[in-house]
């Protein structure tokens, strides 16, 4: 009797779960682009990668490489990418199995996003200034040093640490139901909030309820659980030693962080500043995303070194 009522338990769970993934499946809508430009599409070993362009394509070309994270998506960079667009040829694209890209259920790692990013480099852009947020921020090093597709590196709060590597875990997220039902608890409304608050930004002013919206809607797509089951899982770390990479590039490099960064805490960016000798710009009142807590100070900084690289 005990196992005939934990087998209906288990099946009542099980079908609540399923009723659960997709009631929320259905809510999810169609994305819209969240950067005004041209939007276009970039075909890459059987994926389809949205990407937004803007600005005149005789200035220079500027390459921006969100962060990855479960809500991951260019829209980062909303609050910067129409102003560099009024001096610079700008792309944002959506990483392979985030935003308006593709999701196939493929093996995420840290050198199928290199190698788009190499491939994406060379296709689109001509000596871009490269600008990107955690992760991508190694991967943009990785591609500068095996390439030199850029011509400048700013990097915000990179890293290419995580955590590590969870086989177990990657697994689980990937499974159909409970992998499903748990990357939907992983990224409710409650739990992007709660990132949002805790570890994201400094000031609960700095998103909105349309943000968390947004967030919500990109990470229920079809698909949307294979990309962030390899990030959460450590499988998108590079093995590197980001310090090492740093020294050797030979281009202008810019680290840029948030004084009271929780995930990659200021400490980590001085270490990296003085092992890659490169500059650091701190910003008060900001943690992950200082470009987006605040967009005018950082564009102010970045026109300033980006000056004698603009047309006379």
């Amino acid at each position: 009797m005990k196992l005939r009522r934990l087998a209906t338990v288990t099946a009542s769970g099980l079908g609540l779960t399923a009723l659960i993934n997709k009631t929320l499946t259905e809510r999810a809508e169609p994305l819209d682009p969240p950067l005004d430009g041209h939007q276009g599409t970039y075909r890459w070993r059987g994926f389809d990668v949205a990407y937004t362009e803007a600005g005149d394509p005789d200035d220079p070309d500027v390459l921006l490489l969100h962060g990855l994270h479960a809500a991951a998506t260019n829209k980062e960079f909303d609050g910067i990418f129409q102003q560099l667009a009024t001096k610079y040829h700008v792309i944002a694209p959506d990483l392979p199995g985030f935003g308006r890209s593709s999701r196939p259920p493929v093996d995420y790692s840290a050198s199928l996003y290199t190698s788009f990013v190499t491939d994406f480099a060379e296709d689109m852009t001509d000596d871009a200034i490269c600008l990107a947020s955690s992760l991508s921020g190694s991967y943009a090093t990785l591609v500068q040093n095996e390439t030199g597709a850029f011509s400048r590196l700013e990097l915000i709060c990179p890293t290419a640490d995580t955590g590590p590597r969870r086989g177990w875990l990657r697994a689980l997220l990937r499974s159909p139901l409970l992998g499903t039902g748990l990357f939907n608890a992983l990224a409710s409304k409650r739990s992007i909030r709660r990132f949002n608050e805790r570890d994201g930004y400094f000031s609960e002013a700095s998103y909105t309820e349309k943000d968390v919206e947004f967030e919500w809607q990109t990470s229920h797509q079809p698909g949307a659980r294979f990309a962030p089951a390899s990030f959460v899982s450590g499988h998108l770390n590079p093995d590197i030693d980001l310090g090492d990479e740093l020294a050797q590039v030979t281009v202008p490099v810019t680290l840029v962080w948030g004084r009271n960064a929780k995930v990659t805490p200021l400490e980590d960016g001085q270490a990296l500043a003085d092992e890659g000798d490169t500059r650091l710009v701190v910003f008060d009142e900001a943690r992950l995303l200082p470009h987006v807590e605040h967009p005018g100070p950082f564009l102010d900084v970045l026109f300033d070194e980006l000056a004698p690289l603009e047309p006379q």
